[in-house]
């Protein structure tokens, strides 16, 4: 039951997060609202990465973010990015599916270096790292999308755009 609900929330936020994705400019891919913000394509190819956290925590015990080895897609167009999300979060529903519920309260540890960032039950360090974590990012990446006055896709609603 624990792994059912979580693979229906990863396919309802992976389609939220899609229609934001498709709208990231290309020509602006470099561009940022402030001098301490990320550049709204470096974010949006880390909002379509962050799915692949929820399968980090299913297959391990834990994760040095000191030593963890991340590839660096190629990023031509927004279809690209959306490759990248949709890969990220078939691999999370494949590997949750493959997974007992009761391994979702197993504990899952979050290290850097030496030091333990936070242990929990898998099932909430699934909802910390990976949900909303994205919905987080996600929801910046919307921020962009208005200041450089692209239309803001309905997300749990009609935007205003869409009004």
């Amino acid at each position: 039951m624990i792994r059912q609900g979580l693979i229906k929330e990863i396919e309802h936020e992976g389609l939220n997060t899609k229609k934001v994705l498709e709208r990231i400019p290309m020509d602006f891919y470099t561009w940022k609202p402030h001098a301490k913000s990320r550049e709204i394509g470096a974010l949006a190819l880390h909002v379509a990465e962050i799915p692949a956290w929820t399968s980090r925590i299913v297959t391990t015990p834990e994760v040095n973010i000191d030593t963890l080895v991340r590839e660096t897609p190629d990023i031509k167009t927004p279809y690209d990015l959306v490759l990248v999300s949709e890969r990220n979060i078939q691999k999370a529903i494949e590997d949750l599916q493959n997974a007992k519920d009761e391994d979702m309260m197993g504990m899952w540890t979050l290290k850097k270096g030496e030091q333990t960032v936070f242990s929990l039950p898998r099932v909430a360090a699934i909802r910390a790292m990976s949900m909303s974590h994205l919905i987080h990012h996600r929801g910046q990446l919307s921020v962009y999308l208005r200041l450089l006055d692209i239309p803001v896709p309905g997300i749990y609603g009609p935007s205003a755009d869409e009004m």
